[in-house]
């Protein structure tokens, strides 16, 4: 199934972030030390950490009373935990180049204080996959780049969203529709012989009409039709963690509806540039996409 390469909603901004250095483990108590291993390694927990370009790392950072504020490249990241414990959940872009990078972190939100944790981004190969499409949706006319523009710049304005992180006792995910999944995360896609964005969502196979339920509580964000990716929801859960929608047959929602995880917020369609009906299904961690199988269980 055809994704929205080009699409402003899938074009991910780059950015420095990866994984903990060995330095600031070194500093911590030994208490903490284990603390933290159990915390960041523990099987189930979620999302799953990956350290690689479209992943998600699990940065410890240590015991406070009030909840740290955590930036990369000056963007916000979800921090989720108690006074015991404080977890930095940083979405790396796909874009990212493999080696060092770091986040800053302020003790407390507004903060004058900031001390900066040393990461390391692993490489990862993604597959490579060539299609033939019609022309006008590669070689877009005056009007149609016009219109891509215009929606770029919205989309741009809903993927900077950052609001409370949510009191959920997990990040755990519930695939929002049944079905195949008919093409996976980072796959590069070349259009009639030419490069475009990597594909930042998972496609999953089903029949127009298909419920597609919320995979985790949270607010509708933005709601509309656009040129590559048809008709279109954005959920927030708080933190920076946005959920995306593509191709839909209809939009059951409005912006601002209050979802519980499992209600039906559209059907599957074919709308926008596709091959044939299917959910595009995107996760963006601090303006990055991600892997949404790193929510979900295998």
């Amino acid at each position: 199934m055809l994704k929205p390469d080009l699409a402003p909603a899938c074009t991910p901004l780059t950015r420095r972030t990866a994984l903990l250095g060995t330095a600031g483990l070194l500093a911590l108590p030994s208490s903490h030390a284990a603390k933290r291993a159990a915390t960041l390694n523990t099987p189930g927990a979620w999302p799953e950490a990956a350290q690689v370009p479209g992943g998600v790392a699990r940065l410890s950072l240590g015991p406070a009373a009030m909840r740290p504020a955590a930036f990369a490249d000056g963007v916000r990241l979800l921090v989720r935990g108690d006074q015991a414990e404080w977890t930095a959940l940083v979405g790396i872009p796909l874009a990212a180049v493999p080696g060092q990078a770091y986040i800053d972190v302020q003790p407390a939100p507004e903060s004058g204080t900031t001390r900066q944790l040393d990461y390391t981004i692993t490489a990862k190969r993604y597959r490579e996959q060539r299609l033939k499409v019609a022309p006008g949706t590669v070689d877009l006319s005056a009007a149609d780049q016009a219109r891509y523009e215009r929606e770029r710049d919205n989309q741009a304005v809903v993927m900077a969203t950052f609001s409370e992180p949510l009191p959920a006792p997990a990040l755990h995910m519930q695939v929002p529709v049944p079905g195949r999944r008919s093409s996976s995360f980072g796959l590069r896609r070349v259009f009639n012989g030419q490069s475009r964005n990597p594909h930042s969502g998972m496609d999953i196979a089903a029949a127009t009409g298909t419920p597609i339920a919320a995979p985790l509580a949270g607010r509708v964000l933005d709601t509309g039709n656009y040129f590559f990716n048809g008709n279109t929801v954005w959920m927030d859960h708080g933190g920076g963690l946005l959920t995306l929608y593509c191709h839909l047959s209809a939009i059951d929602v409005k912006p601002g509806d209050l979802l519980k995880a499992g209600e039906r917020l559209g059907l599957v369609g074919a709308t926008g540039r596709v091959t044939g009906p299917h959910l595009h299904w995107g996760v963006m961690l601090n303006r990055a996409m991600v892997d949404p199988a790193l929510f979900v269980s295998a």
